[in-house]
């Protein structure tokens, strides 16, 4: 019932459907399906975590370069400014810091990287 220029999909669509039957009698294609979404939610996780660590180092580095570039230490007794800036390195690493805990039991116990 379908119309012609359909009609060649419908057919590969079939076929990979009872090869994926073939090769898993239970899940067929479902199975395939589900194991291609768990590794889009690992190659996610990944993704994410990268990204975050991208981020934390930007803001280290821009961190630093604000310190080197008023010519004190963010420690140093003599620096003075406004109260906002007079936070140390320990606090600014503490405020800044983007721990992520991954839960890898999830996935297998094998290691995301």
């Amino acid at each position: 019932d379908l119309p012609e220029h359909q009609r060649g999909d419908a057919v590969s669509s079939m076929v990979y459907e009872a090869n994926a039957r073939v090769r898993d009698p239970v899940y067929g294609c479902v199975g395939a399906i589900s194991s291609l979404q768990q590794q889009i939610d690992v190659l996610q996780t990944q993704l994410a975590v990268a990204q975050a660590e991208a981020v934390h180092l930007r803001v280290r580095q821009t961190a630093s370069s604000f310190w080197n570039s008023a010519g004190h230490s963010p420690t140093s007794p003599t620096y003075s400014g406004s109260p906002s800036s007079k936070i140390n390195e320990s606090q600014a690493k503490h405020i800044f810091d983007m721990d992520m805990v991954v839960d890898q039991d999830g996935y297998g116990g094998d290691s995301m990287w």
